[in-house]
């Protein structure tokens, strides 16, 4: 996956009812290593990641989203390129990702930063179709889905498990 081309970052902080969607901050480095390293966080991902080799400043690329409530990080959104997928769907395509800690779960806090993402992204890349890779067993994440306007492109097997593959054409 790589960046989004051409579009101006980080840029000013985008502000919900209850959250802030900012570039990464060195503040924010235990929260990212907590959100990598979740068992819970990663069961539809393969599972934990090391965090031996995170930087003290979490990277900052175009479409990379701390997700901030109360002034703590609580997740992150990430738009970037599809690059190395097989599905033929998605290549070149701007890929939704996100990830929050358990402890922000069940309270709507993922839908509000990916809509908010979303916007951004409609505003800076206008008419660009967003995908969007889940297992289809992720409840939760198919829900996300279909609140956020992704409607199914297909089902394929892969990493053991049934994905679903939707998109959102850009508004």
């Amino acid at each position: 996956m790589s960046g989004l081309g051409p579009v101006a970052w980080p840029p000013p902080p985008i502000r919900t009812e209850r959250l802030v969607l900012r570039g990464s901050e060195a503040r924010d480095r235990p929260s990212f290593l907590e959100l990598l390293a979740s068992a819970e966080v990663h069961t539809y991902l393969g599972g934990p990641q090391s965090v031996d080799d995170l930087p003290e400043v979490p990277e900052r690329w175009p479409g990379s989203f701390v997700v901030e409530l109360d002034g703590a990080m609580i997740g992150q959104v990430l738009l970037r390129r599809a690059t190395g997928t097989r599905r033929p769907a998605a290549v070149g395509r701007v890929d939704l990702g996100y990830l929050f800690l358990p402890r922000a779960w069940g309270s709507g806090y993922a839908t509000e930063a990916c809509a908010a993402a979303l916007d951004w992204f409609d505003r800076a890349l206008p008419g660009e179709p967003v995908v969007l890779f889940t297992r289809s067993a992720n409840v939760a994440s198919m829900r996300l889905a279909a609140k956020l306007g992704f409607t199914e492109v297909e089902r394929f097997e892969a990493w053991g498990a049934e994905q679903w593959l939707g998109e959102r054409i850009s508004r």
